[in-house]
């Protein structure tokens, strides 16, 4: 369950994190990065437990 958890949360950061940048011209230390990248690393959390609890009881 452990393992899930932290490929959704690395999965989903660094997606928001790339998406942020790409609203920010390619800058990846900018605000819409860091804020994209923690609303995606929430959201892999989430995804990630959901398909553990699910999928593997």
């Amino acid at each position: 369950m452990k393992l899930l958890i932290w490929i959704g949360i690395t999965v989903g950061g660094a997606l928001g994190g790339w998406l942020g940048a790409m609203l920010d011209h390619g800058n990846y230390m900018g605000a819409w990065s860091i804020l994209l990248g923690g609303v995606g690393s929430i959201a892999g959390l989430w995804a990630g437990y959901t398909y553990a609890k699910n999928y593997l009881g």
